[in-house]
């Protein structure tokens, strides 16, 4: 049956909800990345080792993963609105309660604030766009949307090095959480439910609500309990749990990696930096479009979801050939594993709208994330206590391949366990509370 036409102003209207959540991705990433960027200067001034950077990384993860939790009930309770103004409010408060600190301490009581607070991000993204797309479009708005981890990625090592030079590694971080605000400034008049948007007409709900299966609200209550008895919730969370680590990985340890291994200053290694998260930022937009058009085409959403994240875990692979090709081949390897992980995270993201009925999915994302981000707790510190290890035989460069290894197969064996448990994403029933 032909679906009624979409009127174009609420077309773009969905649209300007997918900007709204890039933009908060962007500065979500900007203040993450702050820390690994000024690492040299708060080198000569805190005198740490690399397992007590990465014990403050860790702190940060650990709190990330609480506050996923926290706001995936929080976002399915009193919804995507009301959620992500007070995710961003805080964390933004977080990021300027950087430039208060001068001790070891100080930096992980503030990485752990910043991390409950920026917990509230992929809950209310992904959650948003299930409210806004159906499932044909959503591994395009969610890819539009996620790429803003490449883009803040890329700004930050464009900005925050000369930030820091000229005014002070401090303003870095007030610079960031004023940009939260500014955010604010725009979520909290233009961003709600279709439903609750005098514009929308019943030809752009239909379109919206084409997906039958699927009737619940925003804002309807959800049992972490009744989540966790359905195998289609382990395979989200286990694949968050293998992969999400080595994202964090390449966040926190790629500038001290150029650095250490290839004696490059941040001043020169801040536009390999760009170039990395760039191609990261193409790629994995290209490969949303993809899967968007190949279930347009007739593919089933879990053919069309597979092959993507198939080919995304075999891509991380080259990435074992970095410790013996030179520094832009390198950029051009990391860049690559950097697109993979990103076109596998959104169409993993995507799963958990493919599976679960729109008023549970800020829930399971959060689940999701809080593994990931538990078992990333360990990831930093473990690096860190290796680099350490083989810094003190002078083979830092055999450390960083060791690391790298464990990225490279983290995604083929995520991809084997999700398989295992979740064969086809079909929609969970799950009962009402």
């Amino acid at each position: 049956m032909n679906q009624p036409p979409i009127p174009s102003k609420m077309s773009r209207y969905r649209w300007v909800v997918c900007a709204l959540l890039f933009f908060a991705t962007t500065i979500n990433y900007i203040d993450r990345q702050i820390l690994a960027l000024i690492k040299p200067i708060l080198d000569e001034q805190l005198h740490w080792t690399n397992e007590q950077f990465g014990e403050v990384n860790g702190a940060f993860q650990g709190a990330y993963a609480l506050g996923l939790l926290i706001f995936g009930w929080f976002v399915d309770r009193y919804g995507t609105k009301i959620g992500y103004a007070v995710s961003i409010a805080a964390w933004s408060v977080a990021a300027i309660g950087h430039a208060l600190v001068y001790s070891i301490g100080g930096f992980l009581f503030a990485r752990v604030a910043l991390g409950l607070g920026e917990g509230g991000n992929f809950p209310s993204a992904i959650k948003a766009v299930a409210l806004w797309f159906p499932k044909r479009e959503r591994a395009t708005a969610t890819a539009i949307f996620n790429s803003g981890t490449n883009v803040g990625a890329i700004i930050a090592p464009l900005m925050v090095p000369p930030i820091a030079l000229a005014l002070g590694w401090h303003w870095t971080f007030i610079m960031a959480g004023i940009a939260g605000f500014i955010w604010m400034c725009f979520w909290l008049p233009f961003y709600n439910v279709p439903e609750k948007i005098a514009a929308t007409n019943a030809a752009e709900l239909d379109h919206i609500r084409s997906d039958r299966d699927d009737t619940s609200r925003d804002g309807e209550k959800v049992s972490w309990l009744s989540l966790l008895s359905h195998r289609q919730t382990w395979a989200f969370v286990l694949a968050k749990a293998l992969t999400d680590p080595v994202w964090w990985f390449f966040l926190t340890w790629l500038p001290d990696f150029f650095k250490k291994t290839r004696h490059l200053d941040i001043k020169d290694s801040m536009y390999m930096l760009a170039t990395i998260y760039g191609l990261a930022t193409v790629l994995s937009i290209f490969t949303g479009w993809v899967v968007s058009a190949l279930t347009r085409n007739g593919w089933s959403v879990t053919r069309a979801r597979k092959t993507a994240m198939a080919v995304s875990a075999l891509a991380v692979l080259p990435i074992l050939l970095v410790k013996d090709v030179g520094d832009w081949t390198a950029v051009l390897l990391i860049g690559l594993a950097c697109a993979a992980h990103q076109s596998w995270s959104a169409n993993l993201f995507t799963t958990a709208s493919d599976m679960f009925p729109k008023r549970a999915v800020a829930s399971v994302v959060g689940l999701g994330g809080m593994a990931g981000s538990a078992l990333g707790i360990f990831f930093p510190i473990m690096a860190g206590r290796l680099l350490d290890t083989f810094t003190a035989k002078n083979n830092v460069s055999g450390g960083y391949a060791l690391l790298f290894s464990i990225c490279a197969g983290a995604y083929i064996l995520a991809f084997i366990v999700q398989h295992l448990l979740a064969p086809k994403f079909e929609q969970v029933e799950l009962k009402r509370l």
